[in-house]
């Protein structure tokens, strides 16, 4: 298991590196903060995809809920504990590069414990994700669930199907294509995948749980112990605050591009 922990270690900041040489010298006019976020979005993307198809794989294998395992599980879980601990580099990264760039700085240097605390403050609910991820998920993972209940880790890798269109929308901006069509249909992809996955598998979850059992839904959290069902409303809450800020941000670009084609009509009617 230890080769799935060095080989994540290996890959993820050997992608992220890499894609920031090919950038820069691609994308000669773009500043240190695009190809820093760029080369962020697209391991993200990798890793997300990796995770839903580990997920897919997994849980179609799983005929019992509770007592088919496959092999990925573990694997995939240490495989994928690098890239959350680098992430959150690269997501300070993307944001101290982002500053300076709204400065008018470009300079290299300028890391400090007030550019850490600005990060924390702006990013802390992904940051604490991710540190759960490792130092909660992980154990629980490994060590603590003795083998049972693959098909719902599964279930939560799928989870990160939406990661690569959220991926693909801000590298679309960063590409001043954001007014385009593509950007609109990533837009309403991101919304489905990120409610299919990151909100309906729970109750999805329960649903196969009782259909093994012979439980109605409406009573599956009354047969499960209490921990189960608080571990899941834990999981829950800030995916549902995360697709209202989704819904927003989609109400507001909505809002702006059809505000130039109201004026339009206004002026023609004039």
């Amino acid at each position: 298991m230890m080769a799935a922990l060095v080989c994540g270690a290996a890959v993820f900041p050997g992608l992220f590196f890499s894609f920031r040489k090919i950038l820069k010298h691609t994308r000669t006019e773009w500043s240190e903060a695009d190809v820093t976020v760029v080369s962020e979005r697209l391991i993200s993307a990798v890793h997300g995809s990796l995770a839903t198809a580990v997920g897919v794989t997994v849980v179609s294998s799983c005929r019992d809920v509770m007592t088919d395992s496959h092999w990925l599980v573990n694997s995939f879980v240490l495989f994928g504990v690098p890239y959350m601990v680098f992430d959150i580099y690269t997501m300070y990264l993307s944001h101290f590069h982002t500053e300076r760039s709204r400065d008018g700085s470009e300079a290299p240097s300028g890391h400090s414990l007030q550019t850490v605390r600005a990060f924390l403050r702006k990013d802390w609910m992904l940051v604490l994700h991710h540190m759960a991820l490792v130092f909660i998920f992980t154990p629980i993972t490994l060590f603590f669930r003795r083998g049972l209940g693959d098909f719902f880790i599964g279930c939560m890798f799928i989870t990160e199907l939406s990661t690569p269109f959220v991926s693909i929308g801000k590298i679309l901006i960063q590409l001043r294509l954001d007014g385009t069509k593509l950007h609109k249909i990533n837009g309403l992809i991101v919304l489905l995948t990120f409610f299919t996955c990151r909100i309906l598998v729970f109750p999805f979850m329960y649903w196969m749980y009782g259909r093994q059992f012979g439980i109605p839904l409406h009573q599956v959290a009354f047969h499960l112990p209490l921990h189960c069902n608080v571990g899941n409303l834990v999981l829950l809450a800030p995916q549902i605050y995360w697709f209202t800020l989704l819904l927003r941000k989609a109400q507001r670009l909505y809002l702006r591009q059809r505000r130039p084609q109201v004026n339009k009509d206004v002026t023609k009617k004039d």
